[in-house]
This record gives structure tokens, C-alpha cells and sequence, in this order.
């Protein structure tokens, strides 16, 4: 039976268990390809309130769960380099097309499908005919997660139910990995968020216009 890859493009920052059970049933039937999204200004990757941690530390938590499994594939190639305009408006801009070349370049297999549980992401991606498939939006999303990262640090009192902790909502090792990287959460805890939202993409505004 001839191979078909899921393609799985998301911020993923941070992990979530949603994330990992998404993935991991993926695996089960498919070559999943995990698309952590970048982006690089002069070669060094912008993070924000929005996108904390690095594609490294992402890699590294989802090495962390899935290190043994053969079916999936982390890869760095969903890449916006800046001025990140560039990629605006979408189908017009002929760098949005390369994006997605570049996105399929380390695709080996003929036939491939994307996954997402975002109606906006959806459309683009059908769009760009990257066969998205339909699906549930995630159970746990990496914006609530981090709403809860920031609380702690900022020692925000909050309802000590075990369901209103970070802990409780991303994988063990990834837990692990983010109390290990705690002055990164208390760096973005207490700075502006510059992040800008346009076409309904999330953009750092370091980068957006300026190379």
C-alpha cells in the first residue's frame, strides 16, 4: 500500500497534550510531519509573548515524546524570513507559493494530507492545496497554556483546581522541560507582546517590514 504523509503546521508553543494526542494517533496510520512554525530575522529566530520558545526547545520537547517513533518527522521548513510582508497577500505574493515549496521540499511521499482543527487555517491551507482534512479544534490550546505560564510567574492568584494548572494541561517531559527553561517564562511574563495579527496570521513585529 503506498505510503500518505499528514502534515501537521502549527505554533506549538508550548506542546500540549492535545497536540501530542493529535500526533501520536496521526502516527498510527500516517508519516506525520511536524511543522514547527519559524520565524528568522538576519538568521536568528524573533520570539515573542505570543511565540516564547524557540523551534529548538520545541523540537526538544517533541523529541521528548516521540524520540522512538519512526513515523514522525520534526522538520524546520516552515520558515517565514523577514520582512515578513513579503508573504502578503496571500496567492498573490509569490512568496507565499515558495513557502509552500519550501514546506513540501523534505515531503517524500507522492500523496499527502494536512491537518487542522482551525477554520481560518483551514481555508488557507486549502487554498495552497495542501488537502487539509476536517477536524476538531484542540481540546487544550498552546495560547491557554501559556496564559497560565504567565500567571505563575507573575504569582497571580488563581483557582487551585488541578484543571486551571499548566501542569496538568502538557505532557509530563514537557512539563519538565519548561520548569527547566523558567526565566524564559518569567522574561515574557512581564514584557509587550509584539506580536501583530494580519489576514489572520500571527507575525512578530520585528521583522515585518524591516529585512
Amino acid at each position: 500500500m503506498e505510503k500518505i504523509a499528514a502534515l501537521y503546521l502549527a505554533h506549538l508553543n508550548p506542546i500540549t497534550k492535545s497536540h501530542e494526542d493529535i500526533i501520536s494517533q496521526l502516527s498510527k496510520k500516517y508519516h506525520v510531519y511536524v511543522f514547527p512554525v519559524i520565524f528568522l530575522k538576519k538568521g536568528i529566530e524573533v520570539n515573542t509573548k505570543t511565540f516564547p520558545f524557540s523551534y529548538e526547545s520545541r523540537k526538544f520537547m517533541l523529541e521528548s515524546l516521540f524520540e522512538k517513533n519512526e513515523n514522525i518527522e520534526i522538520l524546520p521548513d516552515y520558515t517565514f524570513f523577514s520582512p515578513y510582508i513579503k508573504y502578503l497577500p496571500p496567492l498573490v505574493s509569490p512568496n507565499s507559493w515558495g513557502l509552500r515549496k519550501q514546506i513540501l521540499k523534505n515531503v517524500k511521499e507522492a500523496k499527502f494530507f494536512s491537518y487542522t482543527g482551525d477554520k481560518a487555517e483551514w481555508i488557507a491551507l486549502k487554498i495552497y492545496n495542501l488537502h487539509p482534512i476536517k477536524a476538531e479544534r484542540l481540546k487544550v490550546s498552546a495560547s491557554q497554556v501559556r496564559e497560565l505560564l504567565y500567571s505563575d510567574a507573575l504569582n497571580i492568584e488563581r483557582d487551585k483546581d488541578a484543571s486551571q494548572s499548566w501542569r496538568s494541561l502538557v505532557p509530563c517531559t514537557v512539563g519538565k522541560l519548561i520548569e527547566e527553561n523558567w526565566s524564559l517564562v518569567e522574561k515574557f511574563a512581564v514584557s509587550t507582546d509584539n506580536t501583530i495579527k494580519i489576514m489572520g496570521m500571527k507575525f512578530p513585529t520585528d521583522g515585518i517590514i524591516h529585512i
